[in-house]
């Protein structure tokens, strides 16, 4: 679904009224931060002590779900649930009413019942195995007649009950509490009820239910090992399934891949959103639930709130080492110009490629009929020209460096492995956007492991001053060669990439050149490798700026020129991300260049992945089938005339 930002704001404008309760597993979420550099030998038993340097303590569960709906602006969000006799208890207590949720309906069960507490140990930023307070838990009868009535008495003031169903040993592992509960929403079949249970959802069929990928197909008498991607297709068969069992609206959460959303008006995909730093995925459910449910208690649909749903997971996900909230500033941020990820299972598997007959053109979806190009945009690096191939290994190197500083030479296995690790992933994800932006990317990580002191961390100009000298003296090496006749064009170009160019030059087609390299950089290699003149001055480059995306300034210039409503008569060709979602954004046609680099022709297959990830329509390894392409984009064979 793509929704406006003005419908977002309407969206997120009407919560605060909403009135919610919320009624579950609350938890408590605990963050012992480990560092043996003060352990010591215990005098008693002679172990190393594990010392903690920081601890702090989150509202997990149903107690997440509280917090995510107070986040979100509204103004009364009341908690039922069951607490034990004990510090923890005390400490769930205290934040909840910190934080402005209501307990009437929380109540202390002194025997049997320990608060449910989740104790994670992290050493050097990996979480270690947790412990677990409350797998013992017995809810006495007393307590679940007094919840429910405590409940009822207070039904009719709320717009959406949330119910919250975390652990086997929580309130519902009873099974007169559940039965108690299914009776209560039976009696009351005007209030909207919300659940998202990890093993009781055929107890109360008769709400709105929110559920993961595995726990949809484990309803449906499946299951898969907790790491199993599931195909899209089997999730649908089992949403639909359910849907059909229930006849009530359905919300299933597909992490990274987005969700799916089964109503009335039918079934309803939403991409997973590209994010490019690090995750957690603690919190994430939570949060979707949580917006879900406040946009249906303020009237919003079923597509709208899994929209909102999608988003806040998204701010979520990116908050680390803690059970996260988000805000409505935060949705929004995310909301105006989300970078969904598309077919990702088509993306990952190319043994679901299709292709035109007898060629290497990719299709991912259908060009649109009576196809009249009139301007195309040319990503620069990896789509015309391969002078700056090999520029990631140039960036890997400086950014492990940089990240070890003074510990570069000695620092142990462990350490360094984790930084190429994070390097690589990190660089694999933000192939194709601007190097300032990168840089910004690598001050964070700088930051994250410790290893500079914080005077010495440069900003992100200064890294990508050091980055461009070191790839700028390859660029010249190559200049160079050019220069004294020991390379040619077309071993510094992809296959074909300059004839094409001509080729749409001569159809009258206007070319735009766009680079998230420095403006001056992109000009010059250019004129070297003299295609220049075919852009007529239309070459565009970084102007050191972050929020100044050279392929975004283009895209926007170009549609200034032939307005929005004749986007359709727009191509552009690039091996980058960028490119291809900002054209999908605005109704263009996106061609990704999967180019191999190195021998300048034929596929890559990590480029192919990226792209349609991205929202490419085609799907190109180089421009050597070029009048196959023509052909496709309404062009003649014969346009070299």
């Amino acid at each position: 679904m793509t929704m406006t930002l003005a419908s977002l704001k309407a969206l997120l404008e009407a919560l605060p009224p909403v009135r919610a309760a919320v009624v579950g597993d609350f938890c408590l979420d605990a963050y012992w931060m480990v560092d043996e550099r003060r352990s010591e030998r215990s005098v008693e038993t002679g172990l190393p002590t594990q010392p903690v340097r920081e601890h702090r303590y989150s509202l997990g569960g149903a107690g997440n779900v509280a917090m995510n709906l107070r986040a979100l602006g509204l103004r009364q969000v009341d908690a039922f649930g069951v607490i034990g006799d004990d510090p923890f208890g005390q400490e769930m207590r205290r934040l909840m009413t910190e934080a402005g949720v209501g307990i009437p309906g929380v109540l202390i069960q002194t025997s049997d019942w320990s608060t449910h507490v989740y104790i994670k140990p992290y050493r050097e930023g990996a979480e270690q195995p947790r412990f677990d307070f409350g797998n013992f838990n017995v809810l006495a009868d007393e307590t679940a007649r007094d919840l429910i009535q405590r409940l009822e008495e207070r039904l009719s003031g709320y717009d959406v009950i949330v119910i919250n169903e975390q652990v086997r040993t929580g309130l519902h592992g009873t099974a007169s509490f559940r039965t108690a509960l299914n009776a209560l929403i039976q009696r009351h079949p005007d209030r909207l009820f919300v659940l998202d249970s990890r093993h009781y959802h055929e107890a109360y069929p008769n709400v709105l239910h929110k559920m993961n990928a595995h726990e949809a197909l484990r309803l449906c008498g499946t299951a898969r090992e907790t790491e199993a991607v599931i195909p899209r297709e089997e999730v649908m068969r089992a949403a639909q399934t359910l849907y059909t069992r229930w006849n009530r609206p359905l919300f299933v959460t597909r992490g990274p891949r987005g969700c799916l959303v089964f109503d009335q008006q039918g079934a309803h995909e939403i991409p997973g959103i590209q994010i490019l730093g690090r995750t957690d995925p603690v919190g994430a459910g939570d949060a979707f639930l949580a917006a879900v449910a406040a946009v249906l208690g303020a009237g919003g649909d079923a597509l709208s709130a899994a929209t909102v749903g999608n988003m806040a997971a998204t701010v979520v996900v990116q908050k680390i080492f803690q059970t996260g909230t988000a805000t409505p500033a935060e949705i929004l941020a995310v909301g105006s110009d989300p970078d969904y990820v598309y077919e990702p299972e088509l993306a990952e598997d190319p043994r679901r490629a299709r292709y035109v007959d007898d060629s290497e053109i990719e299709i991912i979806r259908p060009l649109p009929p009576a196809l009249r190009i009139t301007h195309a945009i040319f990503d620069h690096d990896g789509t015309i020209s391969t002078l700056r191939q090999g520029w990631e290994e140039v960036m890997e190197a400086m950014m492990i460096r940089t990240i070890l500083g003074d510990a570069y030479a000695q620092a142990d296995e462990t350490l360094y492995f984790k930084v190429v690790r994070r390097v690589r992933d990190y660089i694999n994800k933000t192939t194709g956007i601007q190097t300032i932006v990168q840089m910004k990317g690598l001050v964070e990580m700088v930051r994250e492991f410790g290893c500079v002191p914080p005077e010495q961390i440069r900003d992100a100009a200064g890294y990508k001053a050091i980055y461009n000298d070191a790839l700028m003296e390859k660029v010249r090496q190559r200049l160079a060669k050019l220069e004294r006749g020991e390379l040619d064009v077309r071993d510094v170009t992809m296959k074909n990439a300059v004839a094409f160019l001509q080729r749409l030059h001569m159809a009258g087609v206007r070319l735009y050149l766009a680079s998230g390299t420095d403006v001056e950089d992109v000009i010059r290699e250019a004129e070297a490798l003299g295609y220049a003149p075919l852009f007529e001055g239309r070459i565009y480059g970084s102007v050191g700026a972050v929020e100044r995306d050279a392929k975004r300034v283009v895209l926007e210039r170009i549609l200034d020129d032939i307005g929005p409503e004749a986007s359709r008569r727009l191509v552009t060709f690039g091996d980058g991300p960028v490119e291809m979602r900002e054209t999908h954004k605005r109704g263009g046609v996106a061609i990704g260049v999967a180019s191999d680099e190195i021998r300048r022709f034929g596929l890559n297959p990590s480029k192919r992945a990226r792209l349609i990830q991205a929202g490419a329509d085609l799907v190109i390894p180089d421009f050597s089938q070029m009048d196959r392409l023509l052909v496709l984009l309404g062009f003649g064979a014969t346009t070299a005339g």
